[in-house]
C-alpha cells in the first residue's frame, strides 16, 4: 500500500516542470527532504550521494569511493534533467590534500592545484551538455584538537589547523568560482555567508551533533535556497 509520502512524491513528478539531478558526496544530503520539495514544488531532484568522494578522487581510477564512474553513470542515464547541480565538500581541503602532501612531500600549494584541475576536467566533460550549478565547497567544522567522531579519527594525522584549513578551503572555491566564470558555468559562492568573524566556519552552520561534520541542513537550506531559486527558475 502506497504511503502519503511516496504518493505525494508520485504527484510531484506528474506536475513538475523542471528535473534537477544533484550529484557530490554526502554533503549533498541537504537536498533530500520535505523542505527542498515544498521550496520547489513545481522541480523534481535525483539525489545522487556518494559518500567520501572528492574532486582529487575524480581522476584516480583505483578510488575507493568510484564516484567518477558513479557521476558519470547517472548523469548519462537520467537524461530529463537538463539542470545538475554538484556539490564536492571540504574533504579536499580538510584533509586529502594535507594528507597526501604529508605523505609524498609534495606542498600544499601543488595539490591543491591537481585537486582543482581534477574537477575541473570533470565539469568540462558535461559543460556542453547539461547546464551545471557548482556550488561552493562547505568550509571545515571538525576543530582543532577535536578526537570525537568517525571523520575527525580519520583525520588524526593531519596537523593543520582549522583556520589553514579553512584559507585552503576558500582558496580551493575561488580556484572553481574563476574557472567557472570563465567557462560559463553557473557557481554559487557562499564563502564570505559562512564565515565568520574569527576566520572559521560561522557557529550558526554547525551541526547539533558535535561529532557530525556536516552542515546543520536547515541552516544549510536557508543560505543557499535562494540563490538556487534563481538557477532553477
Amino acid at each position: 500500500m502506497a504511503t502519503l509520502k511516496h504518493i505525494s512524491l508520485r504527484l510531484q513528478k506528474l506536475v513538475c516542470r523542471q528535473n534537477v539531478l544533484v550529484i557530490g558526496d554526502s554533503h549533498t544530503g541537504v537536498f533530500r527532504g520535505a523542505a527542498i520539495r515544498a521550496y520547489f514544488p513545481l522541480t523534481a531532484f535525483k539525489v545522487v550521494s556518494v559518500v567520501g568522494a572528492t574532486a582529487s578522487g575524480l581522476q584516480n581510477p583505483n578510488s575507493k569511493t568510484q564516484a567518477l564512474p558513479t557521476f558519470i553513470d547517472c548523469i548519462e542515464k537520467t537524461p530529463e534533467a537538463r539542470k545538475v547541480i554538484i556539490l564536492l565538500g571540504e574533504v579536499d581541503a580538510g584533509f586529502v590534500i594535507w594528507y597526501r602532501a604529508q605523505k609524498y612531500g609534495i606542498s600544499v600549494e601543488e595539490m591543491l592545484e591537481k585537486a582543482l584541475v581534477s574537477y575541473q576536467e570533470f565539469l568540462l566533460k558535461f559543460s556542453d551538455q547539461r547546464q551545471l550549478i557548482c556550488l561552493s565547497a562547505p568550509l571545515p567544522t571538525i576543530k582543532d584538537g577535536q578526537e570525537w567522531g568517525k571523520v575527525a579519527n580519520l583525520r588524526k594525522a593531519v596537523k593543520a589547523t582549522q583556520e589553514e584549513r579553512t584559507q585552503l578551503t576558500l582558496k580551493f572555491n575561488q580556484g572553481m568560482k574563476a574557472f567557472c566564470q570563465e567557462h560559463k558555468i553557473e557557481y554559487l559562492d557562499f564563502d564570505q555567508a559562512s564565515l565568520g568573524a574569527d576566520g572559521i566556519v560561522e557557529h550558526r552552520l554547525l551541526n547539533k551533533h558535535p561529532t557530525d561534520h556536516h552542515y546543520d541542513y536547515d541552516a544549510y537550506r536557508k543560505m543557499i535556497l535562494p540563490a538556487l531559486k534563481k538557477c532553477l527558475r
